[in-house]
């Protein structure tokens, strides 16, 4: 019995320690078996323990969730495009709201940095605010600007003191605390102004607390907006799929909604248009571009029966089509369900990251006040010098940096990933597949085509080639066997189909125009009584390049012999060269018998070859392998390959394979071919790569940045103190930069 699983909307979450909180309050719960939150899609996977219904499940984890501030709903059931749009636009709004803020908030945080300090630099002051003539009206002034800053920035303070009396501090904790400290120990000041101590002019930090809001507002519109750029990819295919569509009626149609539809209506679909639904072609023929939900370039020619997917735009001709899947159902929907899942899933590279932002805001504030304590008892500074290193520390420190670091990557390769043709279900195959040692191949359809092909035609008894294989054709007109197909698609000439006499395991007789044709193996010719001595060396060469031989006879006389094979896929030996050189090893494992998989394994320079494999053979293999400590991809895209593709540390699914092969993946590849293959193992590396650099940066930021806000420079060499501003900004650049590096993935080719 498999657990029930779910997703759920996030609202609220603002660092690293909003989304670790939430997995660690949650993941505690009697239901909950698992939870995996993702800060930058703002979603959480959530996996019930066995035994556990749905509806109770979800009820009660969303009442946890509540319970600490945070809110959460079930995405479930709401058509995609519509949720996404939704959220689309509630994005836009929330975006909007942060943009209005920041005008006023950056001009009086200017002014107020003007009266505070452009003195100091020699800027003129009215002399009625200077702090030497008129000191009161020097800190009223700063006082009435910079209370509206702090109003327009009250999210931080009820936010974080909020989240800091219920003992869970957040990164807009620190903020508020920062701030608060700037601002009461400011007020302090200005009391004692009052009282006639004018000295306490010089102790105004109204400016840090003005400015530091100001500066943290425009760094976190920039994550916001970077954010939401990174779920770009997501948008520019929910956009492929109209929202209307022609509903086609005795021969006449008419513009409706998608949602007014039902499976087996027709609709229209003109040149230029895009597909709305998943269907099959009724009527007209064209070509269909595919490109932004395979990644293939060149567009597919459809006719009659032939198959077509929501969000393709139809080329040349208008095209009927009999709807088959509707809204959340189609290929469309699944791919972006594939890709949001992805998105919202860990990878374990993450768990440091996630550990620490647990802790940080926590280990942060006690930093800072020992840092005040240090430079209030032990040195001689003044007590305005320990309360500004104590704000320093509190708002250089950025956990969300460190939280973005990983999903934030994941997020935008798998978007990249479903834009080339590669699917990734999850963070964890993402991850691995970077890694992998071992590449197992599968052969049929796979490496090779999987559709037999003639490539060798032999005739004897003064026969031309094109007779031969107009007289198989003959025969073989009536057959969907494979090798049928394959003596079809060989022959140009006009045939009758006559209907053949079938002899399972021997070949076709038939009579054509007078003559009796016999097509199939030497037991049928030896049961003809045709004498195949003279096609004995045809025969032994045809067996050494692992081609089935097809004897064909006319009137009790060899004609012929047809080799047919399943060609290797013109891109094999390029793309496992290049795994080569990636250091990666290949092998193949094939049911097909030994020679033939040996010699195909041969043309394309595989040395480990695996014939006549069963399905459990397969996965056998693959194991005895990963014993060896070897990580292990397989790629399969037949029924014979959901064993091993399950057993594989990464699975790669060919899309065009069955359906439980699809699932058994971890990846699947909708582009034909193998080219997919190494484009994800590129995709995986180039995201890895990405996630160090976002890491690197986001734990050196923190553990250089930290100690300079101390004071350890001024203490240990004289050097200068670090301004809470230039804090503050640092930490509000540090996770955009973060978001920003990220983005670079959206160019992965």
């Amino acid at each position: 019995m498999s657990k029930i699983k779910f997703e759920l909307a996030i609202t609220g979450m603002h660092c690293a320690a909003c989304s670790s909180r939430i997995e660690r309050v949650v993941s505690k719960m009697a239901e909950v078996d698992s939870v995996s939150v993702s800060l930058p899609t703002n979603r959480a996977q959530v996996v019930l323990k066995d035994g556990i219904g749905k509806t109770e499940g979800v009820k009660a984890v969303i009442a946890r969730i509540e319970k600490i501030n945070f809110g959460a709903k079930l995405t479930e059931g709401e058509d995609l495009v519509q949720e996404w749009q939704k959220e689309n636009e509630l994005s836009a709004q929330s975006l909007r709201n942060q943009f209005k803020s920041l005008p006023p908030m950056i001009i009086l945080a200017l002014m107020l940095l003007y009266v505070s300090m452009g003195h100091m630099i020699g800027l003129p002051l009215p002399t009625f605010l200077t702090p030497e003539v008129s000191p009161i009206a020097f800190a009223i002034t700063q006082l009435l600007l910079v209370m509206p800053i702090m109003y327009l920035g009250k999210h931080f303070y009820k936010d974080g003191f909020s989240n800091l009396i219920q003992g869970a501090p957040n990164m807009d904790s620190l903020v508020a605390v920062g701030t608060g400290a700037a601002f009461v120990y400011s007020l302090f000041s200005f009391i004692m102004i009052l009282v006639g101590d004018s000295t306490y002019a010089m102790n105004l930090y109204f400016e840090s607390c003005g400015v530091l809001i100001a500066m943290i507002s425009i760094g976190q519109y920039m994550e916001a907006k970077s954010k939401r750029k990174a779920g770009d990819a997501i948008g520019s295919l929910m956009k492929l799929v109209p929202q209307t569509a022609r509903k086609y009626e005795n021969g006449d149609s008419r513009v409706v909604k998608l949602s007014e539809l039902e499976i087996g209506d027709k609709v229209l679909v003109q040149p230029g248009e895009r597909i709305p639904v998943d269907g099959v072609v009724i009527e007209g023929t064209s070509e269909v571009d595919q490109s932004l939900l395979t990644g293939e370039s060149i567009p597919v020619a459809v006719k009659e029966k032939s198959e077509v997917i929501a969000g393709s735009l139809n080329g040349t001709h208008p095209l009927v089509i009999e709807i088959n899947h509707l809204g959340n159902d189609t290929t469309l929907a699944q791919i972006i369900r594939l890709v949001r899942s992805a998105q919202s899933s860990k990878a374990p590279v993450a768990a440091l990251a996630d550990r620490v932002s647990f802790y940080f805001v926590p280990t942060v504030m006690v930093l800072s006040v020992l840092t005040f304590c240090a430079w209030a008892i032990f040195s001689d500074e003044p007590i305005s010098l320990a309360v500004k290193a104590m704000i320093s520390v509190l708002v250089i420190a950025c956990p969300c940096a460190m939280g973005l670091a990983t999903p934030t990557s994941i997020m935008v390769a798998t978007a990249r990933g479903a834009q080339l043709g590669v699917l990734i279900k999850n963070a964890v195959a993402l991850e691995l597949a970077g890694k992998v040692d071992v590449i197992a191949f599968d052969k049929t359809g796979t490496l090779t085509l999987g559709q037999p092909k003639v490539v060798d035609t032999i005739t004897f008894d003064g026969y031309e080639k094109e007779q031969v294989l107009a007289l198989a054709a003959n025969l073989e007109a009536r057959s969907e066997h494979p090798i049928a197909k394959a003596i079809m698609a060989a022959n140009h000439s006009d045939i009758m189909a006559i209907q053949p006499v079938v002899l399972p395991g021997l070949g076709l007789t038939g009579n054509i125009n007078g003559k009796n044709v016999a097509l199939g193996n030497a037991s049928l010719m030896l049961q003809q009584s045709v004498d195949i001595t003279v096609a004995k060396e045809a025969l032994a060469r045809m067996s050494s390049l692992a081609r089935t031989p097809l004897l064909l006879s006319v009137d009790g006389k060899l004609a012929a012999v047809i080799g047919v094979a399943d060609t290797v896929r013109p891109e094999s030996n390029k793309v496992l060269k290049a795994l080569r050189q990636l250091g990666v090893r290949t092998l193949m494992i094939s049911g097909d018998n030994k020679r033939t998989a040996r010699k195909i394994a041969d043309e394309l320079g595989i040395d480990e070859v695996y014939g006549e494999a069963l399905p459990q053979d397969k996965a056998r293999i693959i194991r005895e392998l990963q014993d060896k400590g070897l990580k292990v991809a397989m790629v399969g895209d037949g029924l014979n390959d959901a064993p091993a593709l399950a057993q594989a540390d990464v699975g790669f699914a060919v899309a065009d394979g069955v359906d439980v092969s699809a699932q058994a993946g971890d990846v699947i590849l909708m582009r034909h071919g193998l080219q997919s293959v190494l484009t994800a193992l590129r995709l995986s590396k180039a995201a890895l790569r990405n996630i160090y650099q976002n890491l690197g940066w986001a734990f050196g930021y923190n553990i250089l940045g930290i100690p300079v806000a101390m004071g350890v420079l001024h203490a240990l060499w004289g050097g200068p103190m670090l301004s809470p501003m230039i804090g503050g900004t640092a930490m509000a650049l540090s996770s955009t930069s973060v978001v920003l590096n990220a983005l670079r993935l959206r160019f992965f080719r």
